[in-house]
């Protein structure tokens, strides 16, 4: 008579029944794993394997965290952030003061963007239309990066809400 495991829920054919019903048996035993093995198939290049919930057997692709940290050199004056400045370093470098933008819709709730002052201008932070920022700066609304060198965090919170953390005054 078969047995089942209990790791995976696959039925296994006791050694008896190997002797006499092998056929069957090994039908049985080669039935295939249980359907919560589904998600394991699929994924692209640099994706992983991750847990989607604390149930068994649940997983789900994601991209792969890289953990090298990308720049974007910004030299002007202005400078409106875009997605692609997500988990970046944006570096502002003039001798006169910079104004980041941060615009609506472009950012989803988790999203990190830091930013430092490597030039001797001060960085400032501005809304875009509709866009609420909140900080331990002066301005709560729109903080500056205290000297050069300066850096922070800007952290979407939500829909178009973003706290900015770091060296401000």
């Amino acid at each position: 008579m078969p047995t089942t495991t209990t790791n995976f829920g696959w039925t296994v054919p006791s050694d008896t029944d190997l002797v006499k019903d092998g056929a069957a048996a090994i039908r049985t035993a080669l039935g295939g794993p249980d359907t919560s093995f589904v998600d394991l198939k699929g994924g692209t290049t640099g994706q992983v394997l991750s847990k989607a919930s604390n149930t068994d057997m649940d997983f789900t692709w994601t991209e792969q965290d890289d953990t090298t940290l990308s720049f974007n050199a910004q030299t002007g004056t202005t400078y409106t952030l875009v997605a692609s400045d997500s988990a970046k370093l944006v570096t502002t470098s003039n001798a006169s003061a910079v104004t980041v933008t941060i615009p609506p819709s472009v950012f989803s709730t988790g999203n990190q963007i830091n930013v430092q002052s490597i030039g001797v201008g001060l960085t400032s932070f501005a809304a875009g239309a509709g866009v609420t920022i909140t900080s331990t700066g002066a301005t709560a609304a729109a903080p500056i990066l205290r000297a050069r060198y300066s850096a922070c965090t800007i952290i979407c919170t939500g829909s178009n809400t973003f706290t900015v953390i770091g060296d401000l005054s």
